[in-house]
Parts: structure tokens; C-alpha cells; sequence
């Protein structure tokens, strides 16, 4: 796998005002439970990751803090939010979808900061021949919620192998 292709294969920080969707996506400062910061965080994740899976690479990008850090254990590191935007067009658009294992997913509150999100997720490549490889990684991404949204800030994606 190309390096791009590995940093790009997993992503995460939204741009999105909290009231965009009210109903699941809460502004930090209105969350009273872990129940409704998971509910919160896993709605981000969906909407992150339905931009990545269709090529919404304006919305891709607005989940992220301009200086956002990704760490990638077999493609390195990629920095800034126009950076990964970039690998994510070059490398994924077209190629793999990205499907969260919704049981692994765990959230935590960061007080007066945000949440860091940690679960298992699996690639596809539906496009291409070897359409039934799934691959799999781990990840952890800290959400930062300012200024009336919530942005990815820190990604690290790991543990990446063939899906048993």
C-alpha cells in the first residue's frame, strides 16, 4: 500500500455547527451523559465518514482542524487538513469504503475539551478486483469542540492488517 493511500485510509473533526443535526449532534456544553457524548460522537463519525466513503472532499476537509495531526503506523504522518484532503483524493476516492465495527467503538470526555473516540474499523475496495479484501485497522481521534463545532484535531490510525 501507498503511503498516501495508508494515511488517507483512515480519517477523522468536524466543522459542523452543533445545531446542523440537533437531534444527535449536541454542542459539549449541553452534554449531561456519556450515553448522549457517544450518541453525539458516533453521529460525527457517520457523517465524517459518509463524506470519505462518497468523495465529499469539501465536507471531508470541514471535519478537521487546519492543523489537524494524523499518524498512519505504515504511511507516517500527515499534517494539516488540506494535506490529508489531498491523499484522501489521490489515493481513496474511488478506491476503498470505510465501514466503522460499530461494537469496538468507545468514548470518553475530555473535560472542557471535547472526546476522544477509539474503535475498529475495515476497508473495502469495491471497485477493484480484489473487491473481497477486507482490511482492518484501529484507531483513536480526539475530538475538539470550538467555537460551536466539533473538529477532529489528532488522528492515529493502527494496527492495520487482512480482517480475519
Amino acid at each position: 500500500m501507498s503511503r498516501s493511500w495508508i494515511a488517507a485510509a483512515f480519517v477523522f473533526g468536524a466543522i459542523l455547527p452543533a445545531s446542523s443535526n440537533a437531534q444527535t449532534v449536541l454542542p459539549l456544553d449541553a452534554i449531561k451523559t456519556d450515553a448522549e457524548l457517544k450518541r453525539t460522537i458516533t453521529e460525527l463519525d457517520r457523517q465524517l465518514f459518509d463524506a470519505y466513503n462518497t468523495c465529499d472532499l469539501v465536507k471531508f476537509e470541514s471535519f478537521f482542524t487546519t492543523d489537524v495531526e494524523f499518524y498512519h503506523d505504515q504511511g507516517g504522518v500527515t499534517l494539516g487538513s488540506k494535506a490529508l484532503t489531498e491523499s484522501v483524493k489521490q489515493n481513496i476516492c474511488g478506491k476503498a469504503q470505510r465501514v466503522l465495527v460499530p461494537e469496538s467503538l468507545s468514548v470518553f470526555p475530555m473535560k472542557g475539551y471535547g472526546a476522544v473516540e477509539m474503535g475498529t474499523h475495515r476497508f473495502t475496495h469495491p471497485w477493484e478486483q480484489d473487491h473481497g479484501v477486507v482490511g482492518e485497522g484501529r484507531f483513536i481521534q480526539l475530538w475538539q469542540y470550538k467555537d460551536g463545532a466539533w473538529k477532529l484535531r489528532r488522528v492515529i490510525s493502527y494496527d492495520h492488517h487482512l480482517a480475519q
